[in-house]
């Protein structure tokens, strides 16, 4: 069984009662729950934050497949990582890129998909939002290897964290984009390590694999490619 980390919305914890010898008298009205003025304050989790589950419960990976909620899920070396569902902007985003690339991309003679498993063992995997890889990299489970990859960031995600998953299984680039800004990232492998790409005069990059510059204008994704482009 997997141990798990994600992103958890917590409460507050708690008081733990204290032992007779060192409880203080009442001295509110009955019913009255406020603490008194000699009590340590109560601690409480933050709204966001991560956390580790050492043993996950069966009933709660079915839960999540039930609800179709284990899409994005990955495993990073036997650790579940849950990865909550994509926000509107994200969503739209993605489909454009991969509507717009997908005619790109097969003229290289890729495959492009969206929010597909790339592997390196059966409890080991990533799962970013588009995959461009060579029909031979297909797999039942998805893809054995990459040519490029596509992160579209959400608040607290693990885009950066995945760059040397990705630079171990040889993957020549990784776009990471940021919905919210937008705002476009670019990084190329150099011998074992994913580096990032410097940024022409006008602010933007192009992915040599794709043979396609993308560069922000206004609150745009703006792609420009030979004989065509596309504002998204």
């Amino acid at each position: 069984m997997p141990r798990l980390t994600g992103i958890a919305m917590a409460p507050s914890i708690p008081r733990l009662p204290m032992p007779p010898s060192a409880q203080r008298p009442a001295t509110g009205s009955p019913g009255d729950d406020r603490a008194d003025a000699g009590d340590a304050p109560l601690r409480h989790y933050a709204r966001r934050m991560r956390g580790v589950l050492v043993e996950v419960p069966e009933q709660m990976l079915a839960e999540r497949r039930r609800l179709g909620l284990d899409g994005r899920d990955e495993m990073w070396e036997g650790v579940l990582h849950m990865v909550p569902p994509a926000g509107g902007r994200h969503q739209r985003l993605g489909s454009s890129l991969l509507m717009t690339l997908g005619p790109v991309a097969e003229r290289w003679g890729l495959v492009v998909s969206y929010e597909t498993g790339l592997f390196r063992n059966g409890d080991d995997y990533r799962v970013p939002d588009l995959l461009f890889y060579r029909p031979e990299h297909a797999s039942d489970r998805g893809a054995e290897g990459a040519d490029l990859v596509v992160e579209l960031r959400s608040p607290g995600d693990e885009s950066y964290a995945k760059l040397d998953f990705y630079a171990a299984l040889g993957v020549r680039e990784v776009l990471v984009v940021d919905p919210a800004g937008p705002a476009v990232e670019l990084f190329r492998l150099v011998g074992e390590r994913l580096l990032p790409v410097s940024a022409d005069t006008e602010g933007g990059v192009r992915s040599d694999v794709l043979a396609v510059r993308f560069h922000t204008s206004g609150d745009a994704l703006r792609l420009t490619w030979v004989g065509g482009e596309a504002a998204l």
